[in-house]
């Protein structure tokens, strides 16, 4: 069927381009470029390295996967090549789809690349010339229309010691992340009553989104018919049509588990349990976790102070119930909107190809210098410099019961503290990436109400109002003590603002903080007089922030985490998989500078004596991601594991697969694993 489709295709072509495209495979430029483009100028003899046909199609054109479904056709090479070269069967990457008129086509829509391993013999003497040549076929299409192309294409090689440039290395790493890798398992299929049941082996802590099937064994299911993935435990289940024509056996296929994310997997016919739904179950669980989530974070530093001191003037409303509840709804859907507002960015950006994760927002310094002033504001209030009336409106918004304001406190505190995953709100927030998207939004409006329920709670019940401190003299001088650990915050952003753009990034916070302290300062000596100064200060505010950012250095060469006295090594996926080939012991744990949980951890279980010592003795590799920067590496790590941020922490025994570990570390957690 394929190939009628395919031949209907080139006939319309010649039919419509008799007149003016004679000779196109030579003469006319192509709808999809191809550049030939070699790992390393000088490949080594006795090795193996790789060659990649870098393809970049036009707008609104596509080219095709090695099975291209229901209609197209994949590449062809020709090679002439010298003595002592042999080029391997073309690597494609992961595909995507594409449905016209009801016909499925696996294509690439924006630009790829197709790897093949390139081997030079033992016996060829370093410095000699291989002349590589290829002649390239392959088809391009828009929704309307397709047109044969092709390529001569060349490469002059020299035998030599195999360097690969380090721009090459990273370009040919980000082609082969795009490629299926083997999943390891055999798969199991069956056939009943013209339906194809898959069940593919896949860990429960792994993400899988977006999930679709492609065949490299032809005919084996109807390419266009929908396909259902269930998740259950270790296990994906996959239902769709079977092909009309299929006879039966092993089956070879990729399977798609994100954006240019999947495995390549070999299927057998066996029994496969139909599948039982699961997702209602999961979301359940992943909402706890996240309800969970928000209500640790209220005892984060940067959190505390202003519940404490919204839960006192809610001791002071008196009997205005009306007012108390306004206030409190008021809180909690400022704090509920923004969790909403950054999980759907999140998944906004992730969609649009972004490899970003939870606190996403904690890896840009100009998010981190905003911060910085807003604490320091914060800061500067509880310890009495200013009332916060004087900004101009302060009166009015005391006047309708704080509503607007007590929004914007709890948009404040939700975009400060989401950052600091607690520890049950890793896998929830993991677990978002897998479901549906209104699922997926559900869980991040569960960790906003965890994070508002103590406020709310205390307004709808005034017995808890009633045990609060009656008011007087003495909530002065505990605001006052509030703004202790809101300094220490500060500091913390500053020493943050350090670690991902050096030294020069702190003296530009610091001092931008310091010049909004002097006018804030103003504005609370103007107060004392009778007068205001409050859009002064904002306009102020508004210029230091915009000069900050500009004066912000570029981005500081990332260094590797030197926890555990020095002795991790930076994460590198390829250097792990190797101490596994080798049957070492491995430690591996993801941080960031703005998670306190990872900081926590590190000085209380990995940084200590015991540990070191007991890593040591059982020969343990450790090896540290470290995420205070934005890295697609360790982003894609992280998702692979069905993760969005860190802590991450997993131990490698030899020959076993990775044991995921609590979030909560103590010495002895760590150093039982060696005993």
């Amino acid at each position: 069927m394929r190939i009628f489709h395919v031949l209907l295709m080139t006939l319309a072509l010649v039919t419509a381009s008799t007149a003016g495209a004679q000779g196109a495979f030579a003469t006319r430029d192509t709808h999809i470029s191809a550049t030939l483009v070699a790992e390393t100028p000088a490949p080594a003899p006795g090795r193996a390295s790789s060659i990649a046909f870098s393809m970049t199609p036009d707008a609104g054109w596509h080219g095709y996967w090695e099975n291209p479904g229901d209609a197209g056709v994949g590449m062809t090479v020709k090679w002439t090549l010298p003595k002592g070269v042999t080029i391997g069967a073309l690597r494609y990457p992961v595909p995507e789809t594409l449905l016209i008129s009801g016909l499925m086509n696996h294509v690439y829509e924006g630009p790829y690349a197709l790897l093949a391993p390139i081997s030079v013999a033992a016996d060829v003497r370093p410095g000699t010339l291989l002349p590589i040549r290829g002649r390239a076929e392959w088809l391009a299409c828009t929704d309307k229309v397709c047109v044969p192309e092709s390529a001569d294409l060349a490469l002059n090689l020299r035998a030599g010691d195999g360097t690969v440039s380090p721009a090459m290395a990273a370009r040919f790493d980000q082609w082969r992340a795009r490629m299926p890798r083997p999943l390891g398992n055999d798969a199991r299929y069956a056939i009943s009553d013209g339906r194809f049941r898959l069940s593919v082996p896949f860990p429960t802590e792994a993400m899988a989104r977006d999930v679709h099937l492609f065949p490299l064994t032809e005919g084996a299911v109807g390419y266009a018919a929908p396909q259902t993935v269930t998740r259950e435990g270790d296990r994906l289940l996959l239902e769709t049509d079977a092909g009309e024509d299929f006879k039966g056996g092993t089956i070879k296929a990729v399977l798609r588990t994100g954006d240019h994310v999947g495995f390549l997997l070999t299927a057998q016919p066996g029994d496969v349990a139909a599948a039982q739904s699961g997702t209602l179950r999961t979301t359940l669980i992943a909402l706890a976790g996240a309800v969970l989530g928000g209500l640790l974070l209220n005892i984060m530093p940067c959190v505390f102070p202003i519940l404490a001191l919204k839960a006192l003037k809610l001791a002071r409303a008196g009997g205005d119930e009306g007012a108390v509840r306004r206030e409190a709804l008021a809180y909690g859907a400022g704090v509920v909107l923004t969790c909403l507002i950054l999980g759907g960015a999140l998944l906004g950006l992730r969609a649009a190809g972004a490899a970003v994760g939870w606190a996403f927002q904690l890896q840009d310094p100009r998010v981190i210098l905003l911060l910085l002033l807003l604490v320091t504001a914060i800061a500067l209030n509880l310890a009495g410099l200013f009332q916060l009336g004087g900004f101009g409106g302060g009166e009015r918004l005391a006047g309708r019961g704080g509503v607007v304001g007590a929004f914007w406190t709890g948009a404040l505190v939700a975009f400060v503290a989401t950052p600091c995953t607690g520890p049950f709100m890793g896998a929830a927030m993991g677990a978002a990436l897998v479901l549906p998207v209104p699922a997926a939004l559900a869980l991040f409006a569960g960790l906003g109400i965890g994070l508002a329920t103590p406020f709310l709670l205390l307004a709808w019940a005034p017995s808890l109002r009633r045990r609060l401190p009656q008011p007087g003299g003495w909530m002065e001088t505990f605001q006052k003590i509030l703004s202790v650990p809101m300094f220490i915050t500060a500091l913390g952003l500053a020493w943050l603002l350090g670690q991902q753009r050096g030294v020069a990034a702190i003296t530009t916070g610091l001092g931008v903080a310091l010049a909004l302290g002097l006018l804030l300062w103003w504005l609370g000596v103007r107060q004392q007089r009778g007068r205001r100064g409050g859009l002064v200060v904002a306009l102020g505010a508004a210029l230091l922030l915009g000069a900050g950012i500009v004066l912000l250095p570029g981005r500081m060469p990332a260094t590797a985490t030197a926890a555990v006295d020095g002795t991790a090594i930076p994460f590198d996926e390829a250097r792990l998989a190797s101490l596994r080939a080798q049957g070492k012991p491995v430690f591996l744990y993801f941080t960031a500078d703005w998670c306190l949980t990872c900081k926590v951890n590190e000085a209380a279980a990995i940084d200590r004596a015991e540990t070191r010592d007991a890593f040591a003795k059982g020969g343990v590799t450790v090896m540290a991601g470290d995420w205070t920067n934005a890295d697609p590496a360790i982003t894609r790590f992280l998702e692979a594991r069905g993760r969005s941020g860190v802590p991450l922490y997993l131990w490698y025994a030899p020959g076993k697969d990775a044991l995921v570990l609590p979030q909560l570390l103590t010495p002895a957690t760590l150093t039982a694993l060696v005993r």
